[in-house]
């Protein structure tokens, strides 16, 4: 059985949701990140980089980032059609759309929320925290004009790489504002099982 380590307004929630939308058998093992668990020496052991999520296998390996956690499921569970099928043409173009937004967008909101992490000098965080908010409105006027005519990042086809979506408009609210990714998201919203898994996520 996959056992996935979370907490509310992680990372965890994509593949939080894609579990369950492929029925597969899986536990959550909550995290406690206000108490710090995830930097303790037992998680540690476990994912040496502290961060949630963590995805551990029914063999007990586990895996780390929570797109590489997303690929291998929906690899995993072909019959859950989360992913077009591995090789094609359009498989590629969904790769690419899970890999655009788990490292430019995810990163540009880390900057955007953690901008102190990012520069050595105190005065300086304003900046990158201004510099992140001008990448985040560029990356996602890319996303909206992928998504005309849509509904979905690969046209007519949802998949896993729109739940990922959803997550990081979550985290940055001025997306919703855009037409087209605000409607994907109130769309993905209204799926009972996805908003079951945002409920426990504390999200709206």
């Amino acid at each position: 059985m996959y056992r996935l380590y979370w907490a509310p307004s992680t990372g965890a929630f994509a593949p939080d949701v894609v579990l369950t939308l492929t029925g597969a058998p899986f536990e959550r093992q909550r995290v406690d990140y206000d108490g710090k668990e995830h930097q303790g020496a037992a998680y540690r052991k476990l994912n040496p980089m502290g961060q949630i999520p963590l995805l551990q296998l029914p063999d007990g390996a586990a895996i780390t980032e929570s797109a590489a956690m997303v690929l291998h499921l929906v690899e995993r569970f072909p019959e859950a059609k989360l992913a077009p099928a591995a090789g094609s043409t359009a498989r590629a173009v969904f790769d690419r759309w899970l890999v655009f937004l788990a490292v430019n967008v995810y990163g540009a909101i880390l900057r955007w929320y953690y901008s102190e992490r990012f520069t050595t000098d105190p005065a300086g965080a304003e900046g990158v925290r201004q510099a992140a908010d001008r990448d985040l409105e560029r990356l996602f006027a890319i996303l909206e004009a992928q998504l005309d005519p849509g509904p979905f990042l690969l046209g007519e086809a949802f998949g896993a790489a729109d739940i990922y979506l959803m997550m990081l408009v979550d985290w940055y609210p001025p997306a919703r504002a855009l037409p087209r990714v605000g409607r994907l998201c109130a769309g993905l919203k209204e799926e009972p099982r996805i908003a079951e898994v945002r409920k426990l996520y504390q999200l709206d």
